[in-house]
């Protein structure tokens, strides 16, 4: 399904439904296509918001997990979203943490999917095999619990991204930055609750990664998701949506009468 991509000031984006933001944000190799099935399911129930990120427009010093949560809190700001679910894949995750460690007065709840920020297998020594189309659809398969969800659309993003130099040389500055910038000290200072929906088969951030960002964060739940990989939302839509559904009319309800 297409949705309208807008378009205020700087910041691309998409924006569906009504209700509390559901603000959604994708990783190194993500694109909106990566949420069209979360989009679809919670646009009934809220306002889903997917901001196009600048993995490879940020100039060279500012390719970083920071420069990008300086970038969504701007967008935060410019759109005065409040009261927002700030859902997070992989890099996006990571994002997703440093935000609400710097920014939380806004950000009702956080969710976290194959995040990094903790620990991370990258593409390896060898990344990125520049012109090497199998080497480069292996590596993409590898996000997958089936290889079978590594479309040929995904790996040819992956392969024009890699073989261009400078967007080459980005994408490595990103990975980095993202296996510097660890947060293990200070997730604890995270106050919302916290949704953590893990892969048991995730080759990226394997199921000890989710079963740490738990043990860190105070007000988190973990779920894991069999037969699946590194991009849940992806993978396995439906299970995904019926967890984080669950999830957020939970954090609706009044509070309990003790």
């Amino acid at each position: 399904m297409n949705y309208e991509i807008k378009q205020v000031d700087k910041f691309k984006f998409i924006e569906e439904g009504e209700g509390e933001p559901l603000i959604l944000l994708h990783g190194l190799f993500g694109a909106l296509g990566n949420f069209n099935d979360l989009i679809k399911y919670f646009c009934q129930y809220n306002k889903v918001v997917v901001p196009m990120l600048p993995l490879l427009e940020l100039d060279l010093l500012h390719t970083s997990v920071g420069g990008l949560q300086k970038f969504v809190h701007k967008f935060i700001e410019t759109r005065d979203y409040k009261d927002i679910h700030l859902l997070g894949n992989s890099l996006g995750g990571h994002v997703a943490i440093l935000h609400i460690l710097k920014h939380p007065e806004r950000i009702k709840s956080l969710i976290l999917t194959g995040s990094s920020g903790l620990f991370e297998n990258g593409m390896g020594d060898t990344y990125p095999k520049r012109g090497d189309y199998e080497y480069m659809k292996k590596k993409a398969e590898l996000t997958f619990y089936d290889p079978a969800t590594a479309t040929k659309e995904i790996v040819d993003e992956v392969y024009e991204t890699v073989n261009n130099r400078l967007k080459a040389i980005k994408i490595i500055a990103l990975a980095k930055s993202a296996i510097r910038n660890n947060l293990g000290e200070e997730l604890n200072q995270i106050k919302q609750p916290t949704l953590l929906i893990w892969g048991n088969n995730d080759s990226i951030t394997p199921p000890f990664v989710g079963r740490e960002f738990q043990r860190l964060i105070p007000n988190s739940e973990l779920h894991f998701i069999d037969k699946c990989g590194h991009a849940p939302m992806m993978e396995v839509p439906g299970e995904f949506n019926t967890i984080l559904h669950k999830f957020l009319k939970k954090l609706s309800e009044p509070a309990a009468v003790a």
